[in-house]
């Protein structure tokens, strides 16, 4: 009841702020169209925002691939033609909107840009493509005189907005508007040669110099260009906000990043906890919360071993893994311990897809550890809320991770992480200490196959030796607040620190 008490004092105090209007630039959106971590904040915290008494609007191009339970509820807004290209050519720009739960959707209607197949094709392809995703985005927002405090852009495909905003639209209403460009994967930068890049965007000579837009000799960096013209740069944590200004995390643009330190913020993501709540998840074997976790979750232990084809042991050490099977999720570490890992008392469970090479070594153990190893090459949202629930530590180990999302929802559902100290893996996951009985996971710190071991085997030392501290471990992971509503008041204290 206390705690319930001060949430509402805290909620009421948000809507004593001044409110603001937000609108999110950005390539995709759940439930409408969703490839990655990209889709859930883009779905999630302008949602929040707008409980936090923000006014928001939302917006998307219009893929063909978006469900038709959605497009057949959009409304049409209008249409206009804009010119786009260094020539003159101009497009057609149709707005079509839909009001869900508080926020505005308005998607950018154009069937030759978004008429066909998914939303990333091929650079050739993605580069003219969101040149007019960008331009459009503005222009429609004059089109329907919505003039915005903060223009909240993500990732390389919405980063030429703050550019049009400072050059072409300089001289119209949208100028009082500030920007933020949020970087979610600093690896994907939009690099493409600056004659195609000047052609599709129309954007004038001089931002293609090396403080802007230039990159190398010949390039163009559309992620570059929009870290320039932005007034504040954002990241999904505070150790990957430091991490992109160094070399190895960089990705090229580390020496641009430092010059620009003074406007880069790092703030957390959060996870939906409406979706992810094992109290409610209708997808579970059994439900439960922090009262009954450490029976029920046995009995998640239970239906997914069963379920997979594993040995029916519940005193069994089940590591779950649910990632993208690339280089960059760690995998390389793990492909070398397994045989180390799998004794009689451990089994894991893998879920994902990606490179060959991992889909294959993972199909490989299975055969290798029948009873004790399961290799799902796919992606399925059922098993991966019921690998949440049934294991009893969920693994992480990546090369880098902006801010990562199963390490948030393995705690949720009481899932003991075992993660790499990087990105936002580090700012939410403390370290297990023995000997005050404190933390909420087990870390490893240098990129090393030996730590990854090592930090497993302390976990299952734990787990088989010292079960009360396990059991302490997993109800505080469910107890940590991983939701977005704190996240979302860090951005609402930023756009009013930018607007004040």
């Amino acid at each position: 009841m206390i705690q319930e008490n001060k949430n509402t004092e805290s909620m009421e105090e948000l809507f004593m702020t001044p409110r603001r209007s937000v609108v999110f630039i950005g390539s995709e959106c759940y439930p409408f169209v969703k490839t990655g971590g990209l889709g859930d904040v883009m779905y999630a915290l302008p949602r929040e925002l707008a409980k936090q008494n923000c006014d928001v609007k939302v917006i998307l191009p219009r893929y063909h691939c978006i469900p038709w339970e959605y497009q057949e509820r959009m409304i049409y807004r209008g249409a206009f033609e804009m010119d786009l290209c260094a020539d003159g050519r101009s497009f057609y720009v149709g707005i079509m909107e839909y009001v869900w739960d508080g926020v505005v959707y308005d998607f950018i209607d154009n069937d030759e840009f978004f008429g066909w197949g998914n939303p990333y094709t091929n650079l050739v392809d993605d580069i003219p493509k969101f040149c007019y995703f960008a331009k459009a985005a503005l222009s429609a927002l004059l089109y329907m005189d919505w003039i915005p405090n903060i223009i909240h852009c993500h990732d390389w495909q919405a980063s030429l907005v703050p550019v049009y905003l400072r050059t072409l639209f300089e001289n119209t209403e949208l100028n009082s508007a500030k920007t933020i460009l949020t970087i979610h994967n600093l690896r994907f930068q939009g690099i493409y040669n600056i004659p195609a890049i000047h052609y599709w965007s129309g954007l004038p000579d001089y931002v293609f110099n090396k403080d802007a837009l230039k990159t190398g000799y010949e390039d163009a960096n559309m992620m570059k260009g929009g870290l320039t013209y932005s007034n504040i740069i954002t990241t999904v944590s505070g150790t990957y906000a430091g991490e992109i200004q160094t070399p190895y995390y960089g990705e090229g643009l580390d020496a641009h990043l430092r010059y620009h330190s003074g406007k880069l913020r790092g703030i957390v993501n959060g996870i939906d906890c409406g979706i992810w709540n094992p109290a409610t998840d209708h997808l579970l074997y059994s439900t439960y919360d922090i009262t009954n976790v450490l029976e029920k979750k046995r009995e998640n232990k239970h239906g997914l071993q069963e379920e997979l084809g594993l040995v029916q042991d519940d005193h069994k050490f089940v590591i779950g893994l649910v990632s993208r099977l690339t280089n960059q999720k760690g995998l390389d570490l793990l492909n070398a311990i397994i045989p180390e890992i799998m004794d009689e008392h451990t089994q894991l469970v893998v879920l994902g897809t990606g490179d060959d090479i991992y889909e294959n070594s993972f199909r490989y153990y299975e055969n290798a550890y029948k009873g004790n190893v399961c290799s799902n090459i796919m992606y399925d949202e059922t098993r991966a809320h019921r690998i949440y629930a049934g294991a009893d530590a969920l693994l992480v180990p990546s090369q880098f991770e902006p801010c990562g999302l199963t390490q948030l929802i393995a705690m949720r559902y009481g899932t003991v992480p075992i993660v790499r100290e990087t990105g936002g893996l580090r700012d939410t996951v403390e370290p297990y200490n023995m000997y005050y009985n404190t933390g909420n996971g087990f870390t490893f710190d240098n990129y090393d196959a030996g730590l990854l071991l090592d930090a497993i085997n302390r976990a299952k030392t734990v787990y088989f030796t010292n079960r009360w501290c396990w059991d302490e471990m997993v109800q505080r992971d469910m107890d940590k607040d991983v939701s977005w509503e704190s996240s979302a008041r860090q951005y609402k204290d930023l756009y009013l620190e930018l607007t004040w």
